[in-house]
């Protein structure tokens, strides 16, 4: 896939130029510095030759077959140079040229009217307004950057042209291998699904690592970096996660989830391990790229210095990796040879006078150990450490079994040494924490590969009720479902939802506490009213029928008052709960990548803390529980400090269920059943309250229209 593009044999530089400070220049200057053994042809009516290379007035002028086109020509000929190449028999062009999309509504225009014209000749499209591509393993730099990396397993795909100059300068200092490198720019055909999915399939491509600022289709991107993930390890830095504009959301769940919340949601669905900065982007990348995956989270450290050995504790015990004691065997092993001042618990420490000898011997030990699943060797440059030595010798004793990840601390001391690890393939960081990070990528990524066979449970439902409720509320142009329909939604999909019924009046009110016995709830009824305890709209424990009366009349009084505007149906009075645990269950629908459901404690945990986590849609028992395990308080939910236990199974089956109806209703846009009363094993948990938004047919109207 792409082949044409990645390993042209004719390649056309429309717009190529005499001048050395021309991009145009750069181009057929860095096709030829690359080595291409393709055909370079220049084009320029100007210009008879370019570097020593003939150059032609016109393509036509040519006569010969291209594979690719590059165009570097003003905005308003570009279309012209287009046809060119399409004559010429291009598969593919490359508009380097800006002045599109990027620049307002004119250039949008004219970039549509370049996507129409490829896409009605079967001809791809890359770009307009970026950087070109890379090649190494075809010796070929498409691009107008200087620098070149060495031939490595590395892709990038990048958003960012200047981005992407940024990292070929710092891949060449660094002498970081690369595979292919490529700027997709406006990506007004070919975007970042495509190139995954293309890199995903290159045999040269070990890792893929990309900057981007967008992604054009959700879903489509979705499946692809799954599968691409499936592969070979996909790391992404996703910038411009923060949402422009308030975003109009009634349910607890639509405010907590924002645009950066569903990309982190879907990359973990797909198995993408995301990058938090430029420095982790190839941090990761690095690890990936040299070492093998890891059995387990199991880390022993190496150090000859007590601090950094803390800090390297420290971040791992952070980052959720086990800091395991070695086996008794494997210290006794140790005790042979170390010091009696050092340690061979973990970390282990070979203190400051030790010899490259001291630290390859504690490796060979280590790396042997079952207990262990990955090393992290933390060097300080004291006299005896020799730094080029030792990185010779860890390199040499490495039995590339289980990751091995280094921290040489320092500058000019340990600069030989960097370059050593380099060369060897083992990644080397300027800090333990750093290491740390790049290790929990290798985790995650490795657990994500372990995970069971995805198997989504289809639960009997009732989607006759729900259909005529929905089909209701749209009739009645009501996008907010109030408690009362929610619930019979809910119940539909087997909630247990607890006797109660709508009352209009005082006495109706009364009618219905005496039927279903008390105490009872009373709450108001109102499309207008979503948070009914802000508006006094909400009395518990009522235990007569005149507490029922007095409850429902202040209330209708005090709502009056509160909010003179609001419809109100009535007070929905509802059988008293026993206590529990109050959790909340909700989904919000994402624009790009459908529903995303949420899950966290009930209270302080959500209204403060925000000790919520989120999953696409649909999800697996497995999936559920570790959204249950995902919150920093699943502990209280496992009966810690003195709290009893909660059903979690009962938890994770009630996800499941909200999981099916977002995928079974589109229509629903929003979903919270605040609180869900949840006990021990055994007693049935509860919806307490619930209210859904859904999408009506006049609102879809006038999104398209927009």
């Amino acid at each position: 896939m792409l082949e044409p593009l990645f390993q042209p044999r004719a390649v056309a530089i429309l717009g190529a130029s005499r001048k050395p400070d021309k991009v145009g220049h750069a181009f057929v200057a860095n096709l030829l510095r690359s080595g291409f053994q393709g055909q370079i042809v220049p084009v320029n009516p100007q210009a008879d030759e370019i570097l020593g290379l003939k150059c032609y007035p016109t393509l036509e002028a040519y006569g010969g077959h291209i594979d690719l086109g590059i165009i570097v020509v003003p905005p308003p000929a570009v279309k012209d140079a287009i046809q060119s190449c399409i004559r010429a028999g291009a598969r593919y062009v490359t508009v380097i040229t800006a002045g599109f999309k990027e620049v307002g509504a004119e250039g949008a225009a004219l970039e549509q009217e370049l996507v129409n014209l490829c896409r009605s000749q079967g001809v791809r499209l890359m770009g307009p307004n970026c950087l070109g591509i890379l090649n190494t393993h075809h010796r070929m730099n498409a691009t107008f950057a200087p620098m070149v990396p060495p031939p490595g397993n590395i892709s990038v795909i990048s958003q960012s042209g200047a981005l992407c100059v940024g990292i070929l300068d710092w891949a060449a200092q660094q002498r970081l291998g690369m595979a292919k490198v490529v700027s997709i720019g406006n990506k007004a055909d070919l975007n970042e699904a495509d190139f995954l999915q293309a890199l995903a399939e290159d045999p040269q491509t070990g890792v893929i690592a990309s900057y981007l600022e967008s992604i054009t289709d959700g879903n489509k991107f979705l499946r692809i970096a799954e599968e691409a993930a499936s592969r070979k390890p996909v790391v992404i830095l996703k910038v411009g996660v923060t949402q422009a504009g308030a975003k109009a959301a009634s349910s607890h769940t639509g405010s907590l989830a924002g645009a950066d919340i569903a990309y982190g949601a879907a990359f973990k669905r797909a198995g993408v391990i995301r990058a938090e900065n430029f420095e982790s982007l190839f941090d990761y990348a690095l690890a990936f790229a040299s070492q093998p995956l890891p059995a387990g989270n199991r880390v022993a450290v190496i150090t000859n210095a007590g601090g950094p050995g803390i800090m390297a504790a420290d971040a791992a015990e952070t980052l959720e990796l086990k800091m395991v004691t070695p086996g008794e065997a494997t210290r006794a092993r140790l005790r042979e040879f170390l010091p009696a001042a050092a340690s061979v618990n973990n970390p282990v420490d070979v203190i400051g006078d030790a010899t490259p000898d001291r630290y390859v011997q504690a490796l060979a030990v280590l790396q042997e150990d079952p207990e262990v699943d990955a090393l992290v060797v933390v060097v300080t440059p004291q006299n005896m450490t020799q730094p080029p030595v030792l990185a010779e010798q860890l390199a040499a004793t490495h039995n590339r079994k289980k990751p091995l990840l280094t921290a040489f601390m320092g500058g000019d001391a340990v600069a030989e040494a960097k370059a050593t690890l380099m060369a060897a393939g083992i990644p080397n960081y300027p800090s333990p924490e750093r290491a740390m990070h790049a290790l929990r990528a290798l985790c995650d990524y490795a657990a994500w590969r372990r995970r069971p066979p995805r198997i989504v449970t289809r639960f009997p439902v009732n989607r006759r009720r729900v259909d005529r409720i929905i089909q209701m509320q749209i009739r009645s142009g009501l996008a907010q479902v109030g408690e009362v329909e929610a619930k019979e939604i809910l119940r539909a999909y087997d909630f247990n939802i607890l006797d109660g019924q709508l009352a209009r009046t005082a006495d109706e009110a009364v009618e219905v506490a005496e039927r279903i016995g008390y105490p009872v709830v009373l709450k108001i009824s109102s499309p207008d009213i979503l948070h009914k305890s802000d508006f006094g709209g909400v009395r518990i424990n009522l235990a007569n029928a005149e507490q029922v009366r007095d409850a429902f009349d202040l209330m209708m009084l005090r709502i009056q008052r509160r909010a003179p505007r609001a419809h109100i149906r009535g007070a929905y009075v509802e059988q008293m709960g026993q206590r529990g645990r109050e959790v909340i269950l909700g989904m919000t629908r994402d624009p790009q990548f459908g529903p995303m459901l949420m899950f966290g404690l009930g209270g302080i945990f959500v209204e403060v803390m925000k000790d919520v986590t989120f999953h696409l849609a649909p999800i697996t028992a497995d999936e559920a529980m570790q959204m249950l395990k995902g919150t920093r308080s699943y502990a209280l939910l496992r009966g810690a400090r003195g709290q009893a236990p909660v059903d979690l199974e009962a938890i994770a089956a009630a996800l499941q269920r909200i999981s099916q109806l977002a995928t079974d209703y589109p229509q629903i846009l929003e979903l919270d059943i605040n609180p869900f009363i949840v006990g021990p094993v055994g007693v049935e948990p509860y919806v307490a309250d619930a209210r859904m938004t859904l999408r009506l047919p006049e609102r879809e109207n006038e999104e398209a229209a927009r």
